[in-house]
């Protein structure tokens, strides 16, 4: 069975790994291109301290990781918050894909990311995963596709201020919009 976690310092070697892999594939780089020993460092030191969260694929091995890389910019009128993300390294070992790996990965990755109030979710997709980024509600933008949380979040609000489930919500102003009473 399948196992998905955060990954962890533990876990820096196997994610190294599975990057390098990924990176030859997608850059069709030979299977023993050696990266940089300073491309490794910064790797490694990222995954340990940077603003991200990574979701590795488990099945007596890492099968497969998807990362999301957080960052701020000041707040607009369409991303009151100012947070935003961007999802890289979505990658499956070739003897494990289409199994709904990367879809799993991927929501969980986004509902991280509402949780932190991202109102924005960019990446750069190979083309013959446009339709997986598509059926999770990401839209190309010419250089590459976003989802965009806040409109998704103000499609869900009837126009009461409550979620189409009957909760009570936040506007992007944080206010609570529920009717009192």
């Amino acid at each position: 069975m399948i196992r998905f976690y955060r990954s962890g310092k533990e876990d820096i070697a196997s994610l190294v790994g599975l990057r390098a892999e990924m990176l030859r594939e997608v850059n069709s780089l030979p299977e023993d291109h050696e990266f940089t020993a300073s491309f490794i460092r910064d790797t490694e030191s990222f995954f340990l301290s940077g603003d991200q969260t990574t979701i590795l694929a488990d099945d007596n091995g890492i099968i497969a990781c998807a990362t999301i890389c957080y960052y701020d910019l000041l707040p607009t009128w369409d991303h009151p918050f100012g947070k935003r993300a961007h999802i890289m390294n979505v990658y499956t070992k070739l003897s494990a894909r289409r199994q709904g790996i990367a879809m799993t990965m991927l929501e969980l990755l986004i509902d991280e990311a509402k949780e932190k109030g991202v109102t924005s979710i960019t990446l750069d997709a190979a083309e013959n995963a446009e339709k997986l980024y598509s059926g999770l509600g990401f839209e190309k933008t010419g250089e590459h596709m976003e989802l965009n949380v806040l409109r998704l979040l103000r499609d869900k609000i009837n126009h009461t201020g409550i979620y189409a489930d009957g909760g009570p919500h936040k506007c992007c102003c944080g206010r609570n919009n529920a009717p009192k009473g």
